[in-house]
């Protein structure tokens, strides 16, 4: 019956602690790449070699559902994975989907042509690579028109998170907020682009002022998938108990992810 939760590090946890409170009888094996992380920086034949390695393993674990609870997977590769790589038996969901569902307030399969909607200018806060595929924005554009998305890419931050320097990474944030107000200085929406960033959502929205609307991805993602489940069942695998595997140290991702999501976690090598 398991599910499975692929990141290049410790930023799915939050996807993690989100889906497993709203599906608590679903057993969920988490994959952190943590030997390869952060993907942000690398290029777009990397990332997909990396994630499609990833996905097998995850399914090797009876997986047949995964989720990249990595935004840069899901926008530099997930799509060339789902036009020649995945079998008709497997899934794999990428995290955009329920963001822009929030966003344009309709469903994904809703095909009707783009509508204007009620926020017309989104900032966007993402890895480097996730800013460079523009994915989010090709996505956005077949749902909704007339919304200027302001994308800026915050190099440094998912770094500072993993080795746990929260106040480099409070620093990095607001500075990246700062760049993006000298471009777009009234934003209606914040996008937090990374499943990292809901750890620093606070200072986001601190640095952002109270006037914007934040959208983090945990609590979205958990709600698509819910509603995703109910609609295929069968899509649970077989796998039977939850596991968290990685291809760094599992010692020292362990202790990482026990501090980040403040109870214990113990990994097992991949």
């Amino acid at each position: 019956m398991a599910v499975g939760i692929f990141d290049s590090g410790l930023g799915g946890l939050t996807v993690l602690d989100a889906v497993t409170k709203r599906l608590p009888e679903v057993p969920f094996v988490y994959f952190g790449d943590n030997a390869h992380t952060p993907y942000g920086v690398r290029d777009a034949d990397d990332i997909y070699n990396l994630t499609t390695k990833a996905v097998s393993r995850l399914w090797d674990e009876g997986c047949d559902l995964v989720i990249l609870a990595c935004n840069t997977a899901s926008a530099a590769a997930l799509r060339r994975m789902q036009e020649s790589w995945i079998p008709p038996d497997k899934r794999v969901l990428g995290v955009f989907v329920p963001l822009i569902e929030a966003l344009t307030e309709r469903k994904w399969g809703d095909n009707s042509p783009p509508r204007e909607v009620a926020v017309k200018h989104v900032a966007l806060f993402a890895t480097p690579a996730t800013v460079a595929s523009r994915a989010f924005q090709r996505e956005l554009a077949f749902r909704a028109i007339g919304v200027d998305v302001e994308a800026q890419a915050c190099g440094g931050v998912v770094d500072a998170i993993e080795e746990g320097d929260m106040i480099l990474a409070d620093a990095l944030v607001r500075s990246h907020v700062d760049a993006l107000k000298r471009k777009m200085p009234n934003p209606e929406a914040a996008i937090l682009g990374c499943t990292h960033y809901p750890i620093m959502e606070d200072v986001f929205q601190e640095a952002l002022g109270p006037e914007v609307t934040v959208y983090s991805q945990a609590s979205l993602v958990a709600a698509s998938l819910a509603d995703y489940l109910e609609r295929h069942p069968k899509m649970i695998g077989s796998g039977t108990e939850s596991k968290f595997l990685t291809t760094g140290k599992p010692e020292k991702v362990s202790a990482g992810a026990t501090r980040f999501l403040r109870r214990k976690i113990a990994f097992e090598q991949a």
